[in-house]
């Protein structure tokens, strides 16, 4: 699928959508307990038009939670993903359906998911990211510092970036021993706290106007200002200080995340 061939969803995709999330809710349900513990967004729902969701990585359970979380804050997210998820035999076709734009990462195509986003949200969607681009390698789970991708679509389209926090997410789902842990969740579920925040003006952030693409410098700044709110959300939920407040560099890095390393109920609180 080349992603700038991207096209809005029918009436038939949103039922399907509706389908899918509403048999996906189910599972999730049995499996981890989902908790929207603070909700700044206006009327507790996502703003209508445009808009970008972004949230930490720390699971390969994190598409569909944030899936289930834009359902409930009452939108429909068109998520990146990435490329291996549109190769699937199984789920390729379904999520192609759903409006979902695939990451072609090192490939020519690559710039390609940029445009496809910018041509859903000039469609009035929504669209979803890890600004992370991969689940993080911190051994502790917290986030990475973010690639600028997602500010660079901001300023773009001048759509709106909601940070939305996951905690908990990699005791539903690890790298490894998925099905006994998903056994396992069945009578022991995790939870897993949710924090959306306000959204973001980025290109006010930025200080440039529609049509006006600022510089590199700029445009890391602000990705690290934007993941900078995003962080502070994950400390607030975990109760405890984020180690670096704008993401942790590559460098810091101390190897593969823990994952069966269990929060505390403290650590979880909101």
């Amino acid at each position: 699928m080349d992603p700038s061939t991207w096209q809005r969803p029918g009436l038939r995709a949103a039922l399907l959508y509706a389908f899918a999330a509403g048999l996906l809710g189910t599972v999730v349900s049995a499996v981890s307990r989902l908790e929207l513990t603070r909700r700044a967004v206006p009327d507790a729902a996502l703003p209508d038009g445009p808009v970008i969701v972004v949230a930490n990585h720390t699971s390969f359970a994190d598409g569909i939670l944030l899936a289930l979380v834009g359902r409930r804050l009452g939108r429909s997210l068109r998520l990146m993903a990435t490329g291996g998820v549109f190769r699937s035999g199984l789920v390729g076709p379904v999520v192609r359906r759903l409006g979902f734009i695939p990451v072609l990462r090192g490939t020519g195509s690559a710039a390609g998911s940029l445009d496809a986003a910018a041509t859903a949200l000039s469609a009035g969607e929504a669209v979803g990211l890890f600004p992370e681009g991969r689940i993080t390698r911190d051994a502790d789970h917290w986030p990475e510092r973010s690639k600028t991708g997602a500010v660079r679509l901001a300023i773009r389209t001048g759509a709106p970036v909601v940070p939305v926090a996951l905690v908990g997410a990699q005791q539903v789902a690890g790298r490894t021993g998925i099905v006994g842990r998903l056994l396992r969740n069945t009578v022991l579920r995790p939870r897993v706290a949710v924090a959306v925040g306000a959204p973001i003006d980025v290109r006010r952030l930025a200080g440039v106007a529609d049509g006006q693409m600022p510089d590199d410098a700029t445009v890391r700044r602000v990705a690290d200002e934007v993941m900078a709110v995003l962080v502070s959300q994950v400390a607030e939920l975990r109760g405890e200080a984020a180690p670096h407040p704008l993401g942790v560099p590559e460098e810091a890095l101390s190897g593969e995340p823990v994952w069966d390393k269990t929060l505390s109920d403290k650590r979880l609180s909101a």
